[in-house]
């Protein structure tokens, strides 16, 4: 699927706009086609072949269709040209730094005529920028740090990404009928948020081991080819991954799987524990000590834990943060999964900056086997996001009634009410009531100390109409830091308040991320999850928020969405 790649010409056309005098609701166009391109479940190059299918799809329209077939027939798009033959090649990397944007990208060119990277580093470096209106020496300390995260994110892939690279891998090799097992390992088995290189581990019919490495290699994706042996290969996709394939024996399969899962520190834990049971652990199965010669088991995971007389642990769980500890006694969580989850608590319709109608969405959540959703629009001084007036979102409101009456889903009328820069809400109390749920926001003011960002959302807390806070940390991962905040001192207070805290599906959020999951479990805190979606395919998402979930420990009963419609209504009222 090369979605990504067609939704990245987009994104850039929506930032070299920005560098000149263009309508912003162009330029929101563009960016609200990109979103979608990147999230549909179908390949674009598909979709591309049929023009009608194509255009009829919100958000993208006639005009991006005709752009995404000029695309895959020349291999260019004549607008995005012509943007580009206005700014030096430079200028395309700079709008790249996380915080920076094309509004101080196109002063620092203008007023300064920095085109590059380097140049704008050192500038920062000299503090030859903070004359500029609306800088100072905080911006440039800022520009600096950004020019730093976008080098280590080049090196990291989106959990997401991930996915769906070794999906379609997993998909090509398993049509080979020699292939036995094949499993991807690693931070991606682990479902870590951000992935440096892929690995898979595969086990076949003895004698085609290097069939299959051959087989592997020759993929439609190889951009090139790093190395092909005689068990192991590896290759750097389309998309400048790194992928690497290793071939096993069956006998040894499960004590290889567990050994290239990882982590580090929890396999060292691991070996600790067999070494005292006179037992040595590797990738080649588990060994009485000073015989090598054949091991004792290693076939299955499930064999390797049961010698060492733990539980089965998770893949999500083996971060030797005291899973360990707790597989000894028996006494892990019974981890979130989907299965258990009935709905979806946050997503935009076209009330806000959504593309697609409350009635599409209910039908897509059919479709998932949900029992309920909650729709979660801008509230109204959010003008960029189309924030919702309280004229419309009473309509809202009884557009949502009306189509409770016939619909099988069950729609709950919220809002992503902004907590403005002083702590108040985007509504007053007399709206807020009038919503079945209310999750409060930071959008604004990140530059804010931690004391002033930390007090905005314990005040948002304290209001008896909100139910959640959304992305507690603000972040957006490999382009923005979090914003300045006490996350355990937000994760206390909504704790002693019965106050959610959202994990929000959204791959680039993640957020919150496993760890203060896990922290806000530990402190009674109810957990929800929300896909953040603007367009019904994001909707899938979901299954990322459980992966953080997992990750956190965290169980069915810690988590809003397993509840059904009526225990989710009733939890709801309580708060109030």
């Amino acid at each position: 699927m090369r979605n990504k790649e067609v939704a990245e010409q987009f994104y850039l056309i929506a930032q070299l706009l920005s560098l000149t005098d263009e309508n912003p609701f162009k330029v929101r166009a563009y960016e609200k086609a990109a979103q979608v391109i990147e999230s549909l479940p179908e390949a674009i190059e598909d979709l591309a072949k049929n023009f009608d299918k194509l255009s009829s799809i919100p958000g993208v329209g006639k005009s991006i269709a005709e752009k995404i077939v000029e695309y895959f027939e020349t291999g260019k798009i004549k607008r995005l040209e012509e943007l580009k033959s206005k700014f030096p090649e430079g200028i395309f990397d700079m709008l790249r730094i996380p915080g920076l944007g094309p509004k101080r990208v196109r002063l620092i060119y203008e007023k300064l005529g920095v085109k590059d990277i380097q140049t704008l580093k050192e500038y920062a470096q000299k503090g030859m920028l903070r004359n500029l209106p609306g800088f100072g020496e905080k911006v440039e300390q800022n520009i600096v740090e950004g020019i730093q995260l976008l080098s280590v994110s080049e090196q990291r892939l989106l959990l997401f990404d991930a996915l769906k690279t070794v999906e379609e891998i997993l998909k090509e090799i398993k049509k080979n009928k020699e292939v036995v097992n094949i499993d991807p390992c690693g931070s991606l088995r682990r479902r870590k948020e951000t992935i440096g290189d892929i690995d898979i581990l595969c086990c076949v019919v003895p004698g085609k081991e290097k069939y299959i490495i051959e087989k592997f290699t020759k993929l439609p994706m190889v951009k090139k080819v790093m190395a092909s042996g005689d068990t192991k290969g590896s290759i750097l996709t389309d998309s400048n991954i790194q992928v690497d394939l290793r071939v096993v024996p069956k006998e040894v399969y499960g004590a290889a799987l567990q050994y290239f899962t990882g982590s580090k520190q929890h396999n060292i834990h691991l070996r600790e524990i067999a070494n005292k049971k006179g037992l040595t652990l590797s990738e080649y199965g588990v060994f009485k000590i000073g015989r090598k010669d054949k091991p004792i088991c290693g076939r299955t995971e499930e064999e390797i834990y049961k010698i060492l007389d733990l539980q089965y642990i998770e893949p999500e769980l083996r971060e030797d943060r005291g899973e360990i500890e707790y597989a000894l006694k028996g006494e892990l969580p019974k981890l979130l999964e989907m299965k258990d989850i009935k709905g979806d608590t946050h997503i935009h319709s076209k009330y806000s900056d959504g593309t697609n109608t409350i009635k599409e969405i209910v039908e897509y959540a059919e479709k998932l086997g949900y029992e309920w959703i909650i729709i979660c629009d801008h509230s109204q001084s959010l003008k960029v996001a189309g924030g919702v007036s309280i004229k419309d979102l009473y309509k809202k409101i009884d557009e949502i009634r009306n189509i409770n009456k016939t619909s099988k889903v069950k729609i709950l009328c919220g809002q992503e009410v902004d907590i403005t820069s002083d702590g108040k809400l985007d509504y007053p109390d007399d709206v807020l009531k009038e919503l079945d749920f209310v999750i409060a926001a930071i959008h604004t003011g990140f530059k804010q100390s931690e004391e002033q960002i930390t007090e905005r959302i314990m005040r948002a807390i304290d209001n008896k109409y909100v139910h959640s806070i959304s992305h507690p940390t603000g972040r957006l991962l490999n382009k923005r830091s979090p914003y300045r905040v006490n996350i355990s001192k937000i994760i206390e207070y909504a704790g002693k308040n019965d106050v959610m805290l959202e994990i929000n599906a959204f791959p680039e959020r993640l957020d919150l991320d496993d760890v203060n999951s896990k922290y806000a479990k530990e402190h009674g805190v109810m957990l929800s999850i929300g896909t953040d979606a603007h367009h019904i395919s994001q909707m899938e998402y979901l299954i990322l928020g459980v992966y953080v979930a997992r990750r956190g420990w965290l169980e069915k009963k810690d988590v809003v969405n397993t509840m059904s419609y009526s225990q989710l209504c009733k939890f709801l009222k309580k708060r109030r």
